[in-house]
């Protein structure tokens, strides 16, 4: 990847108009991210994308500028799903912090373990190291979210008397190295806790221990 992300963000390319525009933006979407994962980056050009998805290049020009822009807005998706159904905002009136916590850590934990997202985050590594631009981007658009959400949830929390938490940046960066060491195994292939109900008490014992840490004296 050669180009600037910020050149080739999709941002700066033109926006479908219309359901028909909206439908193949997305086609191409997944039909690049399912040829990057089965063949890998460099060896899929965007002929082969045309040829999966239909269409012509003349739309990837358009929606994503070029083959790097078409990437940065597959992770755009992936990251605008994640939070969708994975790390939801965090609301008093209809949960306890703890439980909003362990679920968080439950949901998070049943989407890294699924092949695609392993294989997609080892594209992702891998397409960092060559391009710095990608990996600023990436890191402020996606992880900086995440812990932003939690640390949103910690400082409400914090604000309401529940707990006493005065740098919930610091503390959403510890909440999710729960999941670190099992982040880690799927990445390099190892094998995972012998079952899920090991995993789930696990959390709860973490969520507990992280909660205690920030109780107030």
């Amino acid at each position: 990847m050669h180009d600037s992300v910020l050149e080739s963000h999709p941002s700066v390319c033109e926006k479908p108009q219309t359901r028909r525009g909206i439908e193949r933006r997305l086609a191409l979407l997944l039909s690049a991210t399912e040829l990057f994962l089965d063949k890998g980056y460099d060896a899929v050009s965007l002929d082969d994308i045309v040829n999966h998805a239909g269409g012509s290049k003349t739309s990837i020009y358009k929606y994503f500028g070029n083959k790097d822009g078409l990437f940065t807005a597959i992770c755009d998706y992936r990251r605008e799903m994640f939070f969708k159904d994975i790390c939801l905002a965090f609301h008093p009136s209809q949960s306890s912090l703890r439980d909003y916590l362990i679920h968080t850590l439950i949901r998070f934990y049943t989407h890294i373990i699924q092949p695609e997202h392993i294989a997609f985050l080892r594209l992702v590594i891998e397409q960092t190291q060559c391009n710095a631009t990608l990996s600023q981007y990436l890191y402020e658009k996606c992880a900086q979210d995440v812990q932003n959400t939690i640390a949103q949830a910690l400082l409400i929390s914090h604000q309401s008397g529940e707990i006493h938490c005065t740098s919930p940046d610091h503390s959403s960066l510890m909440y999710f190295g729960v999941l670190r060491d099992i982040e880690w195994r799927m990445i390099m292939g190892m094998p995972l806790p012998p079952n899920e109900k090991e995993v789930i008490d696990y959390i709860n014992y973490c969520v507990d221990v992280f909660l205690r840490g920030h109780h107030k004296v």
